[in-house]
């Protein structure tokens, strides 16, 4: 039997990357600056205590594999943990340590599906205008859906594929997605967090996909 530990995930405003001043002023125009600080704060609080929940697992790292939302399958996944962690990247800095302790690194994502994500959300949040911006937001749910189906299809094939017998696997994976909805029978799915204490939505694009107000 294979174990899959299911993590929950909340992203930082440093993993929007260049995406982030417009992803920070949509998140302004909808909730506030307070709502904005607040919201960063508990992020914050989130991920220095996610280390310690993990610790607690008394995981054999030697026999664990690490997958990660956004992490593209193109070969060079530690370089882009290594330089995401020295950016300051919590996600990133736990999967490197996590690696010092033995644990494996394993590309989780379809590279194309995650650039065809990438430029949807960018031509959204460069969108001006309010009757252009609806068409957009329309546009942009059922295309958004759509690709994350499936990146979800994706990760549930590579976690098929290369999650050895007898071994535990790390799933760091947003509140969005539905990886463990379809995984094989043998992969047995347990939950590290339940219930994430976040009143608004973490991701960009689930705050995007609320009804507009």
């Amino acid at each position: 039997m294979r174990e899959l530990i299911y993590v929950p995930i909340v992203h930082t405003a440093a993993d929007m990357g260049s995406l982030l001043p417009a992803a920070k002023a949509e998140f302004l125009r909808k909730y506030g600056e307070r709502e904005w600080k607040e919201h960063n704060k508990v992020i914050q609080s989130f991920w220095e205590g996610l280390r310690g929940r993990i610790t607690g697992l008394n995981l054999d790292y030697a026999h664990t594999y690490l997958y990660q939302d956004g992490l593209p399958a193109c070969g060079k996944e530690m370089d882009i943990v290594r330089e995401l962690a020295r950016q300051g990247n919590q996600n990133h800095r736990l999967l490197l340590w996590l690696v010092e302790q033995g644990a494996t690194l394993v590309g989780t994502e379809s590279p194309e599906l995650l650039l065809a994500e990438y430029e949807l959300m960018r031509n959204l949040l460069s969108a001006t205008g309010g009757s252009r911006r609806q068409v957009d937001l329309q546009t942009y749910k059922g295309r958004a859906k759509e690709l994350l189906s499936r990146r979800d299809e994706y990760i549930r094939h590579r976690i098929r594929d290369t999650l050895p017998e007898n071994w535990k696997g790390l799933l760091f994976i947003g509140l969005m997605h539905r990886v463990e909805e379809g995984l094989p029978q043998d992969i047995s799915v347990s939950y590290l967090i339940h219930r994430l204490p976040f009143r608004r939505a973490a991701d960009v694009g689930q705050f995007l996909d609320e009804e507009e107000t």
